[in-house]
């Protein structure tokens, strides 16, 4: 709770000493208890919602280019013309024609089998009916003559049958049909018979047969346009290509079929993944495309445009592609196999042109969204300049070198330059105001410094904390370091301790003792008087949600990227970043306390006010008690440079500036130089990844993820994340009804929020665009794999009515595990 003389703060004193361990030996005898139970409880019933991507049922909800069931005109506008052939008309055949009469038909009576087939040839009705009771004519000769007709694949042609045909086993009806008609009819004198049957032609085999000759209009329109147009299923299989791909990329129809888009046409895969992650989420996506042409193995680049079908239910089930042949350069064509030209700039490998791709769409995503900044339409421009140039390899060095100036995380901040630095003549600058200037000391990089990601001489003790935590909980950590990590379920057998356990497993794993160069009974006080500062009756902002983003960031620094660049110290203060990113969080947001006025607000002036609470909260925590001071044993510089990791990882979470964030890091990281080479060197020219600024820009990312990587969790956590959140903020919003100030975000009004339709929000203008450029960069693609898993479901739960938090919670109490039901507080 926030008073006004501060935070109430959870000292050592009252919270370490022996009585913890007696409450460890009695969580034994309970978490046992609670085990076998759940266990019970999970064997009996298996969730209907999906917990592994293996699982999940994969539908896509109706997009907007979803085509509608029917034609580009769903009947004909003339009457339907209809054919009675009876050589003998009778009273069956002056029923069907009264029938048709009252339906509108159009009608034609003929008696004899060549005038039948001249009469069809002259009009080619819709619809054919013809008597194959009697043998007056040949039946089969007629309807195999009629289809031999242009157009008489778009005819329905029914033979009408005595009841005996159907009754008795004999070979009629498979005659009749083997020789091309539709369907077979029983004789019938009864007029609303009759009625029925036609509108049922009408709206079943006519509608169908309309729908086919639609198509092949379609087929033909595409054939004589100049544009690439391709058609694959949900695999990238081809199922159509049109005339112009012959042509352009030298392929052939019967060649293509059921062949995947990467074995024919496109270079590089990774484009087919970033395609795929718009699609598979029924949304228009477009961008350019490397093509190889067939033949020649030459390759060139074309702007596509790409769009989901679902031709039934609600699943994509074709992408149609349309390549632009006026975008296609015709001098960007590769010399040899294997090399293709820049986009941007001379020759340069597959790696280059795939990262340059990747780096432009991740640019045009955060344009296209509703907010800019100057820097993205500065690079863009550029980029556009660049195109332009033609081969003047100067100039393009000469804009290379300007974007790379611009890519820096500060453009501001100024330094002193080397020339004037190293005059001893002018003791202003190279004394007073290179130290005004100084920034805190970032480590020194080095080859011998910096952890290979392949030294398997690196050491990683155990993960055996100081506290001897319940077995429960010990079989629990071992999957710690899992993008599954169930941290609810952690959070019940700790009895709402999760961090402090956690934490201990973390720190062990990453020998965060040895990089800060104290001991285990420090970290664990610390971990216990951090945990115990947050509010525990916060439903989302509370030491679950810490310990879940400390076990996120953990997830990251364990992949191969991270290890190459992250120094021990980095990894550290990174965990303890996470740990304390939301200590003493009120459960309200920054723009609530500025608008009531809340003495945290005045202190930091409504600037950034939760963040740098937070971020000074830690090191008060931290330094108030030798105890708990996990930096006591570092020198002076170090601390400095450890402090200012924390610190800075902490305000990065404001969300404010998340989109500037995010286009640093998209700006720096998502380029050819920053990829390096297959064999993991960097670039000698420039290599991002080796400047301290961008390593920082990296660990902000990272915690930026981490933070709310809840879209990205399995379902059965993400259900429980959303509702906790859409919890804290409805109270928020009532708090605020009640004390008549700003409501800072209606759309949590309890009374009519979708909780769905704010996730959905969330993840297509926040999450989705943030994770593909971080998976781009650690190559963890189970990230994005659940986002879209989730994200469907989101939108089914929306379609189905599921909206408020009742609707969730039913949702949960009968699909979703008892360690996240059992924590479901009564509202």
């Amino acid at each position: 709770m926030i008073i006004q003389n501060g935070p109430n703060i959870e000292t050592m004193d009252s919270l370490i000493g022996e009585e913890i361990l007696e409450e460890e030996e009695e969580e034994d005898v309970q978490v046992t208890a609670n085990e076998g139970m759940g266990r019970g409880v999970l064997n009996h019933r298996k969730s209907s919602l999906a917990l592994t991507p293996e699982e999940e049922p994969f539908d896509v909800n109706r997009g907007p280019n979803e085509v509608k069931y029917g034609l580009i005109s769903p009947l004909p506008k003339h009457h339907l013309k209809l054919l009675l052939v009876f050589a003998q008309p009778d009273s069956v055949c002056d029923t069907i024609s009264k029938a048709a009469d009252k339906l509108g038909f159009e009608i034609s009576l003929i008696n004899t089998d060549i005038g039948a087939l001249e009469e069809y040839q002259a009009k080619s009705h819709d619809l054919i009916i013809v008597d194959a009771r009697v043998k007056c004519f040949d039946n089969d000769l007629l309807c195999r003559s009629i289809r031999n007709t242009k157009g008489s694949q778009h005819t329905v042609i029914i033979a009408i049958v005595r009841k005996s045909a159907f009754e008795r086993d004999d070979v009629t009806i498979a005659s009749l049909l083997e020789s091309g008609f539709n369907r077979c009819l029983i004789e019938t004198t009864n007029m609303l018979v009759c009625v029925n049957e036609l509108i049922l032609l009408k709206h079943c085999d006519i509608r169908t047969m309309a729908q086919h000759a639609t198509c092949q209009a379609l087929y033909t329109a595409l054939d004589k346009c100049r544009d690439l147009v391709i058609v694959t299923d949900d695999n990238y299989k081809f199922q159509y290509m049109n005339a112009a791909c012959e042509r352009q990329l030298g392929l052939r129809q019967e060649d293509t079929l059921g062949k995947t888009l990467q074995e024919q046409l496109v270079y590089d895969t990774v484009q087919i993944n970033t395609m795929g992650s718009s699609l598979l989420r029924a949304r228009e996506w477009s961008g350019p495309m490397t093509l190889k042409r067939k033949s020649t193995q030459e390759t060139v680049v074309s702007s596509c445009r790409a769009v989901p079908f679902s031709c039934a239910g609600r699943m994509p089930t074709h992408f149609i592609l349309v390549f632009d042949t006026n975008s296609i350069d015709p001098n960007n064509l590769s010399q040899s196999r294997g090399s293709i030209h820049s986009m941007r700039r001379g020759s340069t490998d597959v790696r280059s042109i795939g990262s340059d791709y990747l780096r432009r769409t991740s640019l045009a995503k955060l344009n296209a969204l509703p907010l800019e900044a100057p820097i993205t339409k500065v690079v863009g421009l550029i980029d556009q300049i660049r195109d332009n140039v033609g081969s003047n390899s100067q100039l393009v060095q000469l804009i290379d070198k300007v974007e790379d100036i611009l890519k820096g995380s500060e453009l501001y901040v100024s330094h002193v330059k080397d020339d004037y630095r190293m005059k001893t003549d002018e003791p202003v600058v190279s004394d007073l105001i290179t130290a005004l200037l100084s920034k805190t000391p970032q480590p020194t990089i080095t080859a011998s410094s910096r952890r290979s990601s392949n030294d398997s001489s690196v050491f990683r003790p155990s993960r055996t904390g100081l506290i001897k935590a319940p077995a429960a909980i010990r079989d629990l950590l071992e999957t710690s370091l899992t993008w599954e990590f169930d941290i609810f379920r952690l959070e019940d057998l700790s009895r709402k301790r999760p961090l402090l356990h956690l934490g201990m497993n973390l720190f062990g794993h990453f020998d965060v003792c040895g990089a800060l160069n104290c001991d285990e009974r420090t970290l664990n006080n610390w971990l216990t008087v951090i945990e115990a500062n947050y509010h525990a009756e916060n439903w989302y902002h509370n030491s679950t949600h810490a310990a879940d983003v400390m076990q996120a960031t953990a997830g990251f620094l364990e992949k191969e990227r991270m290890k190459s660049l992250m120094e021990p110290l980095d990894e550290a203060t990174s965990l303890i970043a996470a740990a304390a990113h939301d200590v003493d969080h009120p459960g309200k947001s920054s723009a609530f306390l500025s608008n009531s006025n809340n003495p945290l607000a005045i202190l930091y002036n409504d600037v950034t006010v939760l963040e740098s609470h937070h971020a000074a909260m830690t090191f008060k925590l931290t330094l108030g008690d030798e105890r708990v001071n996990i930096f006591k044993n570092l020198d002076r510089d170090t601390y400095k440079l450890a402090r200012h990791n924390v610190i800075d990882m902490i305000l990065a979470t404001e969300m404010t500036k998340h989109f500037e964030h995010l286009a640093k890091f998209v700006n720096v990281f998502c380029t050819r130089s920053s990829i390096g080479s297959e064999s993991g060197e960097q670039s000698e020219e420039y290599s991002p990844i080796l400047n301290p600024e961008n390593t920082t820009l990296v660990k902000r990312m990272m915690i930026k993820c981490a933070d709310v990587s809840n879209p990205t969790r399995p379902l059965r956590l993400c259900v429980e994340w959303a509702r906790r959140i859409a919890e804290e903020y409805f109270q928020q919003t009532d708090d605020e009804k009640a004390r008549g100030l700003p409501v800072v975000m209606p759309m949590f009004d309890r009374q009519s929020c979708s909780i769905p339709t704010s996730q959905i929000g969330f993840v297509d203008f926040i999450i989705n665009d943030m994770f593909e450029a971080w998976n781009a960069f650690i190559d963890m693609p189970e990230l994005l794999t659940y986002m879209r898993q989730n994200y469907i479901r989101w939108k089914e739960f929306d379609e189905q009515g599921h909206t408020t938090l009742n609707d969730i919670q039913k949702l949960q109490a009968t699909i979703l595990a008892p360690s996240i039901t059992s924590s479901i507080k009564s509202d």
